[in-house]
């Protein structure tokens, strides 16, 4: 846990990079999946995820959110003018449920060539176990690093010259913290409670399905392993030996295939030995939905909250993760899905039920009260946050209110009046 008494800690509180990971499908104006080849095969920071027509950008990493949002939203008119050029124009969809699917076809593998057609073969062994229909799910990935300079203020002498040790051990404690409290970002940025019916069953294009939740994507219907991970937060070596365990026991097939809210990740590819040698470089937060009233799917307002949340989970206690308080926490993030919060309940760090809303409102306002009594203001993002659910402000709310009747349709009318 970072130490905030000590001298200058505060300075370096908020330096700290940020990359963010944004999924898109590209569609026809129709509503239709695009046929169409990947068109941007030259270009390092758009590049494809599971299917040859979703579009994946990735930022450079930056180092305020206003620069990531600033990052995001150039690439985004990058793909955009690049899509109005083609030669049957195509559109980005900016929902993280899909427009009209009529059928698997519609779906096509990204195809990778030469030394990277493990890749290929990765994204079928996907499409077997979860089907080719979940794979369409969008969102964003935000990946965040404290600095070093801050974490060597505060590396105890008792780490001697091994700071890296320090460092994984700073990051599992935010990762317990992000999995114990991440359900509040479901809560307060999912904004998928509608899916075009074709998504549930065949010709039943253009009827708009609600499930009674807010994110589909982040519910138990979305991405989500067939069994509940339970990992190991005592060193590192431990983490990733915890990930290797299900990989050896097939019920993934590699670290990618851990469908998990939070990661902690080495720097460059997600890989599991670099994590033991090397040490985390970053925690990754996964359980973003597309705002599709935010240009390049996230709002700066939001991006803030995001690295005010995780300072906050940073600088505060945590508690051993057991398997029992694991289990718990994955179940609480897929309930704070659910689109009713005051009918839905979690179960809290105190072992209290709680409903969703209540809980949420009591996350919010701790922080306050810490914020505040470091002297540090972040008030103005913590109460955006509020506000969302004081007046009835949820994303998923509007996007029920202006797309229930006609989800892909009014989807597709939001597009081309936003061009």
């Amino acid at each position: 846990m970072i130490d905030l008494k000590i001298e200058d800690v505060k300075s370096f509180l908020f330096d700290g990079s940020i990359g963010l990971e944004k999924e898109a499908l590209r569609i026809y104006d129709d509503g239709t999946f695009s046929k169409s080849a990947h068109p941007f095969a030259d270009n390092k920071n758009i590049v494809r995820d599971f299917c040859e027509n979703q579009v994946e950008i990735n930022t450079n990493v930056t180092h305020s959110a206003e620069e990531a949002v600033a990052e995001l939203q150039k690439y985004e008119r990058q793909v955009t003018e690049k899509l109005s050029t083609l030669e049957k124009p195509e559109l980005l969809w900016p929902f993280s449920n899909p427009p009209y699917i009529e059928s698997d076809e519609d779906i096509p593998v990204a195809e990778f060539k030469g030394i990277h057609s493990e890749k290929t073969k990765y994204r079928h062994h996907l499409s077997r176990r979860y089907g080719k229909y979940k794979m369409t799910f969008c969102g964003i990935h935000f990946n965040y690093s404290f600095s070093d300079k801050l974490l060597k203020l505060c590396c105890p002498e008792s780490y001697g010259e091994d700071f890296t040790a320090f460092k994984n051990d700073i990051y599992l404690h935010l990762a317990k913290n992000s999995v114990t409290n991440g359900w509040l970002i479901n809560v307060l940025f999912s904004a998928s409670p509608l899916l075009d019916g074709s998504f549930l069953k065949k010709g039943e294009k253009g009827k708009t399905d609600f499930l009674s939740m807010a994110s589909v994507r982040c519910s138990e219907l979305g991405y989500w392993n067939h069994f509940v991970p339970v990992l190991d937060y005592s060193s590192i070596e431990a983490y990733a030996g915890s990930i290797e365990k299900y990989i050896d026991n097939g019920l993934i097939s590699s670290q990618t295939e851990l469908y998990y809210p939070v990661r902690l990740k080495s720097k460059g590819e997600n890989n599991l030995e670099r994590l033991k040698t090397e040490g985390v470089d970053h925690i990754e937060i996964r359980n973003i939905d597309l705002n599709p009233f935010a240009f390049g799917g996230i709002s700066l307002e939001d991006l803030k909250f995001l690295q005010v949340f995780t300072v906050y989970n940073i600088c505060t206690p945590t508690e051993e993760m057991a398997e029992k308080r694991q289990v718990t926490c994955v179940q609480n993030f897929k309930i704070a899905a659910s689109y009713d919060l005051n009918n839905s309940f979690i179960m809290t760090e105190n072992g209290e039920i709680e409903n969703v809303y209540t809980a949420s409102l009591q996350i919010l306002e701790k922080m306050e009260v810490f914020f505040f009594s470091q002297n540090i203001d972040v008030s103005a993002v913590i109460n955006f946050q509020k506000n969302k659910l004081l007046n009835n402000e949820r994303y998923a709310q509007k996007v029920f209110d202006m797309f229930s009747n006609g989800f892909t349709k009014k989807g597709l009318q939001f597009i081309k009046n936003r061009i």
